[in-house]
């Protein structure tokens, strides 16, 4: 084996972008592994442990670029390093004759003075300091970036308060704002329903049944996932809740998270009691009690946007139901999501067929994740431990791939319970790549495949051209995440 560094000074590139180009050369003949990432200490790390870092890459700085290397040949290995200073270079070569962008944040706020908004998608690393100049520079923000340290998260949500600005996230993969979709979100019509969730995929999922059953979303607003935990305190959630409840555009507020900390609810519910407006609360594993008199407690984001539009939503499978129990024999579910707020709910799905449940971001009833051969197990692969360094499932749909395969392989698994999401920022055709695995590794007589698809018609990708290529592929597409675990618990239990 031959293990090849190379460094570029001060070159920055796009996180997914260098992902996907570590996947283009790391598919050449005669290369183990390859990856290209930013020489901080973390990403390192990560090089260290897949064995491909050598001396000249553990010299590299914060801001540089290490493109690394394992080959069998000396040969293999510099056609690779060849390759990916090709496509590292195709953008600058493609954009030269491109209009000027601004390269930091006070040339774009001088550039456009009435900016109002900064998105931040830096590692984790820098993305406080950078979300800490644009709060100064009278701008509101959004933390796409996870992986940010908490005590960051406090000293910058307190600072931008003082200052009357919003900070929503680290970690904030979802938001809509006056109806502009920002990262991943979809296509959904105007309305008066404001909503407020602490991470992308329950904010996705409400607004796109809320679109479905003919209403809309006036904004939604992501505060990251640790925002109601008493570390933070709940100070973005609160400050959202202000603004919506002064939106005379907004008439329904739904909050969607997993259960705050205690004195954190207590805050939450009071602002909420201090309102004219009704709310829908759903606060994933909670007990739904202390309610105020104008709000309704949800247990699940289908129940949630139920309320929220005011009359139920469409509860059968879309294609078929398995003629056979999934695999003969066979007793354990399986769940592989890419969203965390979709595997959360179906964990309390589950758990309502009295159901055991594991997982590796369990909640509350659950257990932390075991041997995935003996217990019903739902795995949120978009949390931090498996995108340190890799692209989140939504954007990478691969990511999936190899938990899939085992999963379709091990003979104690009668269904397997997935999620695909679509909309902005997410990868253009999920559903194809799905059916392309299931295709290749798919077993007569093995579990019942069973999906269901948060999208709209509106969407880059087509829910209706998606729902078509995963029943295309033998999958039961349920109308909502909450249906398909119903379904899933049926099975499992019959």
């Amino acid at each position: 084996m031959t293990v090849v560094n190379e460094i570029r000074k001060g070159f920055y590139l796009d996180s997914v972008a260098l992902m996907r180009i570590s996947r283009s050369i790391v598919a050449m003949p005669d290369i183990e592994e390859a990856g290209l990432m930013i020489g901080t200490p973390a990403n390192k790390q990560i090089l260290r442990e897949a064995g491909v870092l050598n001396a000249i890459g553990e010299g590299a700085a914060p801001g540089d670029l290490i493109i690394a290397v394992r080959a069998k040949t000396e040969a293999a290995a510099k056609a690779c390093l060849v390759e990916a200073a090709s496509l590292l270079d195709a953008p600058r070569r493609t954009s030269a004759g491109a209009a000027w962008r601004p390269r930091t944040l006070r040339a774009a706020k001088a550039q456009m003075p009435d900016l109002s908004v900064a998105l931040i998608s830096v590692p984790g690393a820098f993305a406080a300091a950078e979300a800490l100049k644009a709060i100064r520079a009278g701008l509101d923000v959004m933390i796409f970036s996870d992986n940010v340290p908490v005590e960051q998260e406090v000293e910058l949500k307190q600072e931008a308060r003082t200052l009357g600005r919003l900070v929503m996230g680290p970690d904030c993969g979802t938001a809509i704002i006056g109806g502009v979709p920002l990262a991943f979100a979809n296509v959904v019509p105007r309305g008066d329903i404001g909503i407020i969730g602490a991470s992308g995929t329950g904010i996705q999922e409400i607004s796109c049944l809320i679109a479905r059953a003919g209403r809309g979303v006036s904004h939604a607003i992501g505060t990251g996932g640790r925002d109601l935990k008493a570390d933070v305190g709940g100070i973005t959630t609160l400050m959202a809740l202000d603004l919506l409840d002064a939106d005379p555009a907004t008439n329904h507020i739904v909050i969607v998270s997993k259960p705050p900390a205690v004195e954190v609810a207590k805050a939450v519910l009071a602002r909420v009691a201090k309102s004219a407006k009704p709310f829908t609360i759903c606060f994933l594993g909670g007990d739904g009690k202390g309610m105020p008199g104008n709000a309704k407690a949800a247990v699940t984001l289908k129940q949630a946007a139920e309320v929220a539009v005011g009359k139920p939503l469409a509860g059968e499978s879309i294609a078929p139901r398995p003629k056979q129990a999934g695999r003969k024999g066979a007793k354990v579910l399986r769940g592989l999501y890419s969203g965390g707020t979709l595997c959360a709910e179906a964990q309390i799905v589950l758990q309502g067929h009295q159901l055991a449940v594991t997982s590796n971001v369990p909640v509350p009833g659950a257990n932390v994740l075991g041997n995935l051969s003996a217990v019903h197990s739902l795995i949120d692969l978009g949390d931090d431990e498996f995108t340190r360094g890799r692209p989140h499932p939504m954007i990478e749909p691969v990511v999936r791939d190899a938990p899939l395969i085992e999963a379709l392989a091990d003979k104690n698994v009668a269904v397997i319970l997935m999620d695909i999401v679509l909309g902005y920022g997410g990868h253009a055709d999920p559903a194809g790549h799905l059916a392309k695995v299931l295709a290749s590794h798919g077993v007569k007589g093995g579990p019942a495949i069973i999906a269901s698809v948060t999208g709209t018609s509106g969407d880059p990708q087509g829910l209706a051209g998606q729902t078509a290529a995963l029943i295309a592929a033998g999958v039961v597409v349920c109308p909502s995440n909450a249906d398909a675990a119903q379904l899933a618990a049926e099975i499992v239990k019959s």
